[in-house]
């Protein structure tokens, strides 16, 4: 159990990790690319050494040094593994490496930790038979633990049959450029998380794969051809800079985060503009991006369908803005780590916000006249790295907050607890 100490203004500089996004990204593209490339600055996580540890069962060769990782890899050929690859609760990898098994030839089990098989990953599978792979739900759940009996994907044309998980969509295109022939794929329904499928596809423009897309990110051509090895930059995380940038806001004070860039391939960087609405004033200059937090934030409407990890950090501030916030467009939080959309309210709540769950929706009646004090609670975390280190900042300005199972936050930022305590520095 973690108890935070409330903390009157924070005034800091920080740096945070690499970006999970674009470092789960780049190993699967420099993975299958032809020779040694270099990632500098990539996470060291939880999450991250799954990934990598997989490729190496697949016969890939992954180094992790300090400040960067060395990738060799074999221009797309991907080895069965000698028993089960284990991903834990590590949902990217998990959609990633299903279509990297489809590649190889043999047989391939992917498994993870119970939360992961109550994950969905049918509609997936059904765009990779579309590209001739043949995955079985070995439980019949549509969701892991899988059984890929792998023999390469023929390419041509597949269709995903909905976008509601940018994890789909981004785990295709980046095995795409291997099928047998050029590959088209075309996406039903509305595609939620657009930043993510953007983010995919300059990783891959950056290892040498230039893809066709649709405006609307629903059609995309895709060549045959390979990614080509490169020394690669990730970015610093924008998702785990909305806890520092939170911070600020609820205390008044000012944190820089030192190395998210403006503009970034990261969609969650646009959680310093949303604060910027509530009332901070937000500056970015070549040491990074500076919330200043007002006098009193104020409530917004916002549709976050294309930004979800920050959802929970959001709700957080808007429970100290005056005012109504009303966060829309996020059934797709209930497919996380855990249903973050309920959790977020439940926990909340006990802390004495006053917090209405939809379907799709969260609405938070912030501060004002006849709203009672918040006070302390022991909030459950669920497994879940960012209920943990969004419940952080909330210890910040409410007294008693003690945050359980705060190792979760492992799994995308191992030294949280580090940095966060720099804030009382």
């Amino acid at each position: 159990m973690k108890e935070i100490k409330p903390l009157e203004r924070v005034d800091v500089t920080v740096r945070v990790p690499g970006s999970k996004s674009i470092t789960q990204r780049a190993l699967i593209a420099a993975a299958l690319a032809d020779g040694e490339s270099t990632l500098r600055g990539p996470l060291a996580s939880e999450d991250t050494h799954y990934t990598a540890t997989a490729l190496r069962a697949m016969g890939v060769e992954v180094t992790e040094e300090a400040d960067c990782w060395r990738v060799g890899g074999h221009g797309g050929r991907i080895e069965a593994p000698a028993g089960e690859i284990f991903l834990g609760n590590n949902g990217t990898a998990t959609r990633f490496l299903t279509s990297v098994a489809a590649l190889g030839r043999g047989e391939f089990r992917i498994t993870g930790e119970k939360r992961m098989e109550e994950r969905p990953i049918a509609p997936l599978m059904r765009a990779l038979s579309g590209w001739g792979a043949s995955i079985e739900s070995i439980k019949g759940t549509g969701c892991p633990p899988l059984a890929i009996h792998a023999n390469g994907i023929r390419g041509g044309r597949t269709l995903l049959p909905e976008g509601k998980s940018s994890q789909y969509l981004s785990s295709l295109l980046l095995v795409a450029p291997y099928g047998a022939s050029a590959a088209v794929l075309d996406v039903a329904g509305e595609v939620l998380s657009k930043p993510y499928v953007t983010m995919t596809l300059a990783v891959m423009d950056a290892f040498g794969v230039k893809v066709a897309a649709a405006p609307a990110l629903n059609h995309f051509e895709i060549p045959c051809g390979g990614y080509t090895a490169r020394d690669y930059a990730i970015e610093g995380d924008a998702s785990s800079a909305s806890y520092f940038f939170a911070a600020a806001a609820v205390t008044g004070g000012r944190v820089t985060v030192a190395n998210v860039p403006r503009p970034s391939l990261q969609g969650d960087a646009v959680f310093a503009d949303l604060l910027g609405r509530m009332g901070c004033t937000v500056a970015s200059s070549g040491e990074g991006i500076t919330v200043t937090g007002p006098a009193e934030l104020r409530g917004i409407e916002v549709d976050m369908g294309d930004c979800p990890d920050v959802v929970p950090t959001l709700a957080v501030v808007a429970s100290r803005a005056r005012g109504r916030t009303v966060i829309n467009n996020i059934a797709h939080l209930r497919i996380k780590e855990c249903d973050r959309l309920a959790v977020m309210v439940r926990e909340l709540g006990k802390l004495g916000a006053r917090v209405e769950e939809r379907p799709d929706a969260m609405i938070i009646e912030g501060l004002g006249p006849d709203a009672p004090p918040m006070h302390g609670a022991a909030i459950e975390t669920y497994n879940d790295h960012r209920i943990a280190m969004c419940f952080a900042v909330a210890g910040l300005v409410v007294p008693g907050v003690k945050v359980l199972g705060e190792e979760c936050v492992a799994k995308s930022f191992p030294d949280f607890w580090e940095r966060f305590a720099l804030l009382y520095d």
